[in-house]
């Protein structure tokens, strides 16, 4: 088990922002893991689970709790096995979403070629019901075996999951994703890699992918686009400092090279209010916020 103190954040997120986080642990394997949130329980120390930090804004006071990351020594697939009229296959949480669907591929599965292109970890898609061009890890994930803050392991069917719109109830119950179950149905792998393609084709020519950012920053209110409101109210452009309102894609927040975490958090905010008083509509975000951001909004 890798224990690192005031470990720099910005070397774990896509943001490439972040001050220190007080320990930073990285179990080995699963028996590592739930060995440590047992320890973590019992003597009562704060922590916080990341995976690939693609969806993270962290502070730049840092974190004071303990950061456990669930990422590159974690990531097991199984070969698939049939099942009437599905194939299941494993994979460990620290697993990414792009290799996964990569093996999906490899053995002519369909249903996860929108999911290729998003750059997290299997756990951190599932607790998000991560989605992309019509597709969504409910209509793949079969099962999800987590631990609770106790320490204990359980496995939850796809119907005890709750998911709904970038939603599950894993976060809310406060578990950690140890695996994901996968079920899906065979098609022609040509087929399934031309999607793929093309899916990446869209990725690429309107998303600013050559910058640093969280991806899509807010999530899409019921009945609009993010992008297409923040656009409408004349944002396209806008910036905090070295953060930015991405003039190729309006929905993302990108960083200049110099941003700070309170350039981001101040231009999440200004955005929001901006467009509820022109479009009367709230925009939630997607990113999730680690540390303490009103403490750095009111110092600047």
């Amino acid at each position: 088990m890798k224990v690192l103190k005031n470990e720099p954040m910005a070397k774990h997120t896509s943001f490439r922002i972040g001050g220190p986080a007080k320990a930073y642990v990285v179990p080995e394997d699963e028996y590592e893991l739930l060995q440590l949130i047992r320890f973590l329980y019992e003597e009562k120390l704060p922590y916080v689970i990341i995976g690939n930090g693609t969806d993270l804004l962290v502070s730049d006071e840092g974190i004071p709790e303990i950061v456990v990351e669930i990422g590159k020594t974690m990531t097991h697939i199984t070969d698939p096995i049939p099942n009437i009229e599905y194939w299941d296959f494993t994979a460990s949480a620290g697993t990414l979403l792009s290799q996964t669907a990569q093996h999906a591929l490899k053995y002519g599965l369909t249903g996860m070629e929108g999911l290729s292109g998003i750059p997290g970890t299997v756990g951190g898609a599932v607790v998000m019901n991560a989605g992309a061009y019509g597709d969504e890890m409910k209509n793949v994930v079969h099962s999800v075996t987590v631990v609770t803050r106790e320490g204990k392991k359980r496995t939850l069917t796809e119907p005890e999951l709750d998911f709904s719109y970038r939603h599950s109830c894993i976060d809310e119950k406060r578990y950690i994703v140890l695996s994901v179950e996968f079920q899906m149905k065979k098609d022609d792998p040509a087929a399934i890699k031309a999607r793929m393609q093309d899916f990446r084709k869209r990725r690429q020519e309107k998303q600013p992918l050559d910058k640093p950012s969280a991806g899509s920053t807010f999530k899409r209110p019921e009945g609009h686009f993010a992008g297409k409101l923040i656009e409408d109210t004349g944002l396209r452009g806008l910036k905090i400092g070295g953060a930015q309102v991405s003039e190729k894609h309006c929905g993302f927040i990108i960083s200049d090279g110099t941003a700070t975490a309170t350039d981001v958090y101040n231009l999440i905010k200004e955005v929001q209010q901006q467009v509820l008083i022109s479009q009367k509509v709230h925009l939630e975000p997607e990113v999730r916020f680690l540390g303490d951001f009103l403490l750095n909004r009111e110092s600047n």
